[in-house]
């Protein structure tokens, strides 16, 4: 039986200062029994010589200098695993919360993790379809690669999350070889390999986790995910501990179990804000903006989770999302996520005041790692050169739409009323796509072929002249 601490000196928010201990050691679990009787869960952040700071997972109601006893348990924060776990729903704490039975764990894992070495890293460089246009042809996601998406207040990423958690799938085989999809996209659970999500929900509200429950749950996408829902009235720190939890999961089924596993992780804001709050208790000198110093590597042990491992046929494939303060892409949240994923795919407020869902500007998003995962033998052969000439020809559409407010139409050559025109189809017929629709990559493709009709041949010149022979005859 360990010794049970009665020296709580001091409480100040989510922590406990206690004294007089021996052999305690850094991140360390502790259980904190309160005078009524209560017990919560803690770890320790900080442990020195007869002094320990305890961090509670909950909420710090009831706890009391007089009476308190904290129990050091001598282990790390694990969460219980097996295959079970896949169609289950817990909270931001790991504790089941769809009324379902306890999981029987085939083992328990610490959920900080074990560091990769990166001398057994793989390439990313296969594709994964979410069946959303703009990401699959333009931003497309590889499989083992980071790609946040950086939205703001008000703008539809929660239902893109949902989406592409329902959607996201690896191809098989026999469709990559024909270069057309066998049904438009198939459903979930059809593919060869397989494929699981795994959905973890910071700090949002009570409403936002039941839509996130519904959608999984009326789409049959649940009896392949695991969904983690902390919400805004759970304690702070609990939000901390949430995507731990989940990239645990997803490295037990992608590295031991052989899943392709997408982690969705919503919203790192909250997240971050966390961080803050408990940085600030702590009284810890404050970086930018009063986020704490460390906050670049803390996010790093998170996103640098994702990845392939030689020898391994699973892999994990990170979707953070993030609310820019402001919409301000200088902020400290999105731009150290910058520094440390491949990419961003960016919400644009002015398509989306247009009415246009996802809402996904071209020219603002970037996935680093899509050349590898294009092409031949990974989508189809014109992938590439239809990606960079659809990007193109839209940046000069909205070049000749400024133009002609400033100007008028009536001034445009033939040359910039077809791209003019060419903007209006791509926002309408690329861009905007239903919240149930579910394009293929091959359907994506022939959508932006449809799309180059509105040029001139001679303006194709991104693209290879064997493929414009080839599909844009097709289209015609």
């Amino acid at each position: 039986m360990s010794t049970a601490y009665k020296t709580v000196t001091d409480i100040a928010g989510p922590l406990l200062i206690v004294k007089g201990v021996e052999g305690v050691s850094y991140d360390e679990l502790c259980e904190i029994e309160l005078p009524d009787g209560q017990k919560r869960l803690g770890k320790v952040l900080e442990a020195r010589e007869g002094l320990a700071i305890v961090q509670l997972f909950e909420s710090a109601q009831g706890a009391q200098t007089e009476g308190t006893k904290i129990r050091f348990l001598q282990r790390t924060f694990e969460i219980g695993v097996s295959e079970d776990i896949l169609g289950r729903i817990f909270s931001g704490s790991g504790r089941p919360i769809d009324g379902g039975p306890e999981i029987v764990p085939e083992k328990k894992l610490d959920i900080n993790g074990t560091p990769i070495n990166p001398f057994t890293r793989e390439y990313p460089d296969d594709f994964i379809q979410t069946g959303i246009s703009t990401i699959d042809v333009l931003n497309t996601l590889v499989r083992g690669q980071k790609l946040p998406i950086f939205s703001g207040a008000g703008l539809p990423h929660n239902r893109l999350a949902a989406q592409i958690a329902r959607q996201a799938r690896v191809l098989t085989e026999e469709e990559m070889a024909k270069g057309e999809s066998q049904d438009g996209g198939q459903k979930a659970g059809q593919e060869d390999e397989k494929f699981a999500v795994v959905f973890a929900a910071m700090g949002v509200t009570f409403e936002e986790a039941q839509y996130f429950q519904r959608e999984f749950e009326k789409t049959g996408a649940l009896s392949r995910a695991v969904l983690f829902l902390n919400t805004a009235d759970n304690p702070v720190v609990e939000r901390i501990a949430t995507p731990r939890l989940a990239l645990t999961v997803a490295e037990y089924l992608a590295y031991e179990k052989d899943y392709h596993v997408t982690v969705i992780l919503t919203d790192m804001t909250n997240y971050c804000e966390a961080l803050r709050e408990v940085s600030a208790a702590r009284k810890e000198v404050p970086g930018r903006r009063g986020y704490p110093g460390y906050l670049y590597t803390d996010l790093a042990t998170i996103y640098e989770r994702a990845g392939r491992i030689r020898g391994k046929k699973g892999s994990i494939t990170q979707i953070p999302i993030l609310t820019m303060p402001e919409d301000d892409v200088t902020h400290p949240i999105p731009d150290l996520t910058g520094y440390i994923t491949e990419g961003q795919i960016r919400l644009d407020r002015g398509l989306h005041q247009k009415g246009m869902y996802p809402p996904i500007i071209p020219m603002g998003s970037l996935s680093r790692l899509k050349a590898k995962a294009q092409g031949e033998g990974k989508t189809r052969e014109d992938h590439s050169g239809v990606d960079a000439q659809l990007t193109a020809a839209y940046a000069r559409g909205v070049e000749v739409r400024e133009l002609a407010v400033i100007l008028g139409e009536s001034s445009l050559n033939d040359i910039d009323k077809a791209y003019l025109k060419f903007a209006e189809r791509f926002e309408k017929e690329f861009i905007k796509q239903g919240e149930e629709e579910n394009r293929s990559i091959f359907e994506s493709l022939a959508i932006g072929w449809d799309l180059f009709m509105e040029l001139p041949k001679a303006e194709l010149k991104r693209v290879k002249a064997a493929h414009t022979e080839k599909y844009l005859k097709k289209r015609s």
